[in-house]
C-alpha cells in the first residue's frame, strides 16, 4: 500500500523552512538526514551517487555500500522497477513524493523490503531518497498469514469433526441425551431419544432433564448426574418415563471447557441385555468397586470396559474417555511387557502377579502387580487383568524370597511370570548361596576359611550369611 503526504504537495510543513534551516552546515543536515531514515540514497540522474546506513546489521553487511555507483532500479527486483520510475519521475513535480515499497535481492533468500520518499532539491537532476526498513514489518505479516492459515486449517478439520460427530449422532440407534450438568438442561438429543421419550424432537432440546420422566423420578435423575459429575460416571438407575413405561438411564460425565456436561443414555426394558455395564450382576458390581484395578481388553488389546479403580489409576473422567483406548497406553514398561504377559496367558491360561508399571495420562509411573485370564465371548478373544498397586510396599532393593529356584527348569518357568531382571536377581542369589554352602562343607564350617575360598571379607561372608538366612538356621 502506498502512503501519500497529508501536506499540501506546494509548501513544506515549515511555516519559515528557509529562515529555520539557514545557519544548518552539510554534516548537520547530513546527520539529520541519516537520523530520519533507515538508509539515505543521493540519486543523480537515476544512479546512486553516495549512501548512508543508519541499522547496524545494513551497514556491517556491505549491501548499501555496493549499490554506490549503480542504477537505482538495478538494485532492486524486477516487479519493484516500475515503482523506482514513478519516483524518479515525479520527483520534479513534488516537493515530497509519497512512500512506495520496493525490494532489495541480497545474497540470502529473502529479499531486502524498503519504503522508499523521494525528496527533490534544487538541482534538478539530483533527489534525496529516504528508505525506512519493513522487515519487521513484513516478518509480522507472514506471521499473521501462518497463524490465519494454521486458524483456517483447525477450523477445517473442527468442522470435518462436527460433521462425523452430527452424523453419528443421529444416526445412533440407541438414545441420548446431553445435559448440563449444574442447570440439568438438554443440550442435544438425538431422533432415537424422542421415539424412546415419545416427544418431539423440539420439545426435548432446551428442556428440563427431570421434565422428560415422571415426576416421582426427578429426585433419582439428580442424584445421577450429581454423581456422574463428581466420579465420571453414575450406576445404572432404573426411572419411570411420562407414560409410566420404565427406563434404564446411564451417565458418563465430560469436560467442555470450564463446565460438566453429561451423556445420558436411555434404554428400555428390550435392550437391558445389550448395555455392558457393571450394574447388572451382584458379581459385576462387586468388580465395580473393588478397590484393585479391573479392565477387560479385546483381542486387539484395545480396552472394552474397566471399573472405578482402574479408571482412577489412569486418572481420566470417565469409562467413555478410556474406551476403545489401547491398552499399551497405560499398562506396561513398554509393549514388551505386554507381549511377555499375553503369550503366558496365552500358553497357560493365565498369569500372576506380573510385576510390571501403569501410567496415568499425566505420564506419572507406579509399580503394579497385574494378573490376567484369556476368555471368549462367540469366538472373541477377550482379556482380564486384575492390576494391584504395589508400589508402596516395594522396597528400593527388593529382599532374597525365601523360596529360591531350585533348577534350571525352575528358573525358566518363571519367564513370562517374572520381569526378567528379577529372574536374573533370584538367580545370582542362588548361585551365591549355592557356593557359600558348598565352601562351608568344605571348610567343616570354617567361616574364616571359607570367606577365604570364597575371596571374601569376613565381614561380607557375615553380611551374606544373614542375608540368606544361614544364621536363623543356626
Amino acid at each position: 500500500m502506498e502512503a501519500t503526504s497529508d501536506h499540501s504537495p506546494s509548501r513544506l510543513p515549515f511555516r519559515n523552512a528557509e529562515d529555520s534551516f539557514s545557519g544548518l552546515d552539510a554534516d548537520t543536515i547530513a546527520a539529520l538526514v541519516v537520523n530520519s531514515s533507515d538508509i539515505t540514497l543521493v540519486i543523480e540522474d537515476g544512479r546512486i551517487r553516495d549512501a548512508a546506513v543508519s541499522l547496524e546489521d545494513l551497514r556491517r553487511s556491505g549491501v548499501v555500500e555496493g549499490w554506490i555507483g549503480k542504477e537505482w532500479a538495478e538494485t532492486v527486483t524486477v516487479e519493484s522497477r516500475p515503482k523506482i520510475s514513478a519516483l524518479l519521475n515525479g520527483a520534479g513535480s513534488l516537493a515530497s513524493q509519497p512512500a512506495r515499497h520496493v525490494n532489495h535481492p541480497t545474497a540470502g533468500a529473502k529479499e531486502l523490503p524498503i519504503a522508499y520518499r523521494t525528496v527533490a532539491t534544487k538541482q534538478s537532476n539530483r533527489m534525496i531518497a529516504l528508505g525506512r526498513d519493513l522487515r519487521t514489518a513484513a516478518e509480522l505479516q507472514q506471521r499473521l498469514l501462518k497463524v490465519q492459515q494454521e486458524l483456517e486449517h483447525d477450523y477445517g478439520l473442527m468442522r470435518q469433526a462436527e460433521a462425523r460427530y452430527r452424523t453419528i449422532f443421529q444416526a445412533v440407534s440407541e438414545a441420548i441425551l446431553i445435559v448440563d450438568a449444574d442447570q440439568l438442561k438438554v443440550e442435544d438429543a438425538n431422533p432415537a431419544a424422542a421415539v424412546q421419550l415419545q416427544m418431539n424432537l423440539d420439545d426435548i432440546a432446551q428442556g428440563i432433564m427431570t421434565s422428560l420422566f415422571d415426576p416421582s423420578s426427578a429426585r433419582a435423575l439428580e442424584r445421577m448426574i450429581a454423581q456422574a459429575a463428581a466420579n465420571g460416571q453414575s450406576s445404572c438407575n432404573t426411572v419411570t418415563g411420562r407414560k409410566g413405561e420404565k427406563l434404564k438411564v446411564l451417565a458418563d460425565a465430560f469436560r467442555q471447557g470450564r463446565d460438566v456436561r453429561v451423556i445420558c443414555r436411555i434404554l428400555d426394558r428390550k435392550n437391558n441385555a445389550v448395555v455392558p455395564e457393571m450394574a447388572g450382576a451382584p458379581l459385576l458390581s462387586i468388580l465395580e468397586e473393588l478397590p484393585d484395578g479391573f479392565v477387560v481388553a479385546d483381542g486387539d488389546l484395545r480396552i472394552v470396559t474397566a471399573n472405578k479403580a482402574f479408571i482412577g489409576m489412569t486418572q481420566l473422567m470417565s469409562r467413555s474417555a478410556i474406551s476403545g483406548a489401547r491398552l499399551s497406553d497405560f499398562l506396561g514398561r513398554s509393549t514388551t511387557d505386554l507381549n511377555v504377559l499375553i503369550s503366558a496367558i496365552r500358553t497357560n491360561g493365565s498369569a500372576r502377579n506380573f510385576a510390571t508399571i501403569i501410567r496415568d495420562r499425566f505420564g506419572s509411573e507406579e509399580d503394579v502387580e497385574v494378573s490376567g485370564v484369556n476368555s471368549g465371548e462367540d469366538g472373541r478373544a477377550l482379556y482380564g487383568f486384575s492390576i494391584r498397586n504395589v508400589g508402596r510396599r516395594l522396597s528400593t532393593e527388593p529382599p532374597i524370597r525365601e523360596e529360591l529356584p531350585k533348577s534350571v527348569e525352575h528358573l525358566t518357568s518363571l519367564v513370562g511370570r517374572m520381569p526378567l531382571k528379577d529372574i536374573v536377581r533370584d538367580s545370582t542369589a542362588l548361585i551365591e548361596r549355592l557356593c557359600i554352602e558348598a565352601a562351608l562343607r568344605l571348610t567343616d564350617d570354617n567361616r574364616a576359611s571359607a570367606a577365604e575360598i570364597l575371596g571374601l571379607s569376613r565381614q561380607g561372608l557375615y553380611s551374606k550369611l544373614n542375608r540368606f538366612g544361614f544364621e536363623d538356621k543356626e
